[in-house]
């Protein structure tokens, strides 16, 4: 990047975006059902495009920083509107299918994105990046010009009390686990920040279940899916989140791939989720979603688990027979997993609060990603602190030196290297230290995001009814012990 940017700054540039949109997300859905889905969609796509151009056009780090603080915002408008529009459109027998659909075309931009992002990064085009989501956006609202318009007729009005305590509490929560993970957990301001945030989201709790008119109405938790099915997305897209950035790191930092390389190299995933959304979503209406549930994280947890099998390979050359067969194992089971994820927690709430469904179980998703790479993040870098220290404890380093490697140069996890100073045969055998340190690093941390993806196949099996209920029906059944969730 050309901006001069500090470390820290490159952090929030990557942070700022994910920090709103899963502290907003939750209004964004409310919001939807309170004026109009269709609208507020909208809305969200001009305000995500007028960012997207500021991003591409900022002069230093603290405005491109703003702009994504920005998109974030749009997206909270966006993301819910999306699956809600199309619940409220489509009939329950062809819901499933549309929702397919929607997943091939959110996979594609979500998978295909970072890789052409990479590629105009590495050609010194990063700004085109943000340039590319004005004729999406144009085409968008193009075609939302023949949707009609939906909204739920049981909103009064914006829960104001739920939204500022859920935008806090997630705010303060996002917050303290991303940078807690930077300037350490005994920080006051981090204490600070994780306290009020879990205070307020027990507030918000109390708040909803005695307000005439909640945000999140927890009349429909009473749904066993519908709980379950948000509990599933909790664990398994927290294990996906942490594999995704452990496998880009292990690519890059150790295996020998560039960017370009390792962007390709996850399109096995992507093609399997584009080729089977829409046949996995058609699978509903035929068997309900608790078996593909099952299957699904089942396999993904087993393709976490064969990535955690692997060691140094011999680079991008030995990719057919390490990475690739457990690529297509984490492929197959999400490509089962998706679309019966969103369909089942969008099917389970009566057609008037998809919004608000939508809206949770995206927060769910988004909150998800923050905190298991916070946590496992931070777990993984204490790990391989103590490892590295274990593996070069025999290489005799000046206080000094013991400093930048282990203050300067762990945080780097794989890209660390050794301190200025040392002979080429201490810098050599400190170096295969860290490959050693980081590839055990990694491989728990694959062990431990294939025991998550198995934790949501077991709930999705105890939870998940076998059929949803019906569009017209309120998603109440008896209240069963939450389960896991959808994306």
């Amino acid at each position: 990047m050309s901006l001069g940017a500090s470390g820290s700054e490159l952090f929030w540039v990557i942070s700022a975006y994910n920090l709103f949109l899963a502290a907003l997300i939750l209004v964004g859905g409310s919001l939807g059902d309170l004026v109009g889905r269709k609208r507020v969609f909208m809305i969200g796509i001009i305000l995500f495009t007028i960012a997207s151009v500021a991003c591409g056009f900022a002069a230093d780090a603290t405005l491109l920083i703003l702009a994504r603080v920005v998109q974030g915002i749009g997206g909270a408008l966006m993301v819910p509107g999306s699956l809600s529009i199309l619940s409220a459109t489509f009939a329950p027998a062809r819901r499933g299918t549309a929702i397919g659909t929607w997943s091939t075309f959110t996979t594609v931009t979500t998978v295909i994105g970072p890789v052409l992002g990479g590629w105009l990064a590495s050609q010194g085009l990063w700004r085109g990046i943000f340039f590319i989501n004005v004729p999406l956006a144009v085409f968008a609202i193009y075609a939302l010009l023949h949707v009609p318009e939906t909204r739920d007729p049981n909103a009064r009005r914006l829960d104001i009390p739920g939204a500022v305590l859920a935008t806090v509490g997630l705010a303060g929560l996002t917050y303290g686990f991303i940078q807690g993970a930077e300037v350490g957990f005994g920080s006051p301001v981090i204490l600070a920040a994780l306290g009020l945030g879990f205070a307020a989201l027990v507030a918000f709790v109390v708040v909803e279940s005695r307000s005439d008119h909640p945000m999140v109405p927890l009349s429909l938790f009473r749904s066993r899916t519908f709980s379950g099915a948000n509990l599933l997305t909790l664990f398994l897209y927290g294990g996906l989140a942490v594999y995704s950035l452990f496998i880009s790191l292990n690519l890059v930092q150790i295996q020998g791939y560039n960017e370009s390389q390792a962007g390709l190299a996850m399109l096995p995933f992507a093609f399997l989720l584009i080729v089977m959304s829409r046949w996995a979503g058609g699978l509903v209406a035929k068997i309900g979603p608790r078996i593909p549930l099952t299957i699904g994280p089942a396999l993904v947890g087993l393709g976490f688990f064969l990535f955690g099998t692997i060691g140094l390979t011999g680079g991008p050359q030995d990719y057919w027979t390490t990475f690739f067969p457990a690529t297509l194992v984490v492929g197959l089971g999400m490509g089962v997993t998706v679309a019966p994820l969103t369909t089942a927690v969008m099917g389970s709430a009566p057609s008037h609060s998809t919004g608000t469904a939508s809206g949770i179980n995206n927060a769910v998703a988004r909150t998800a990603n923050v905190l298991a790479v916070a946590i496992l993040g931070g777990l993984a870098l204490g790990v391989f602190s103590g490892l590295l220290a274990s593996i070069t404890s025999d290489i005799a380093l000046t206080p000094d030196q013991q400093t930048a490697l282990f203050t300067e140069e762990a945080p780097r996890l794989g890209a660390a290297s050794a301190p200025a100073g040392v002979t080429d045969e201490v810098a050599a055998a400190i170096n295969q230290g860290v490959v050693r340190a980081f590839i055990q690093t990694y491989q728990l941390v694959m062990v431990v995001s294939a025991a998550l993806a198995w934790l949501s196949a077991l709930l999705a099996l105890l939870m998940v009814e076998s059929r949803l209920v019906s569009d017209d029906a309120p998603a109440s059944v008896p209240f069963a012990p939450p389960g896991q969730g959808t994306h």
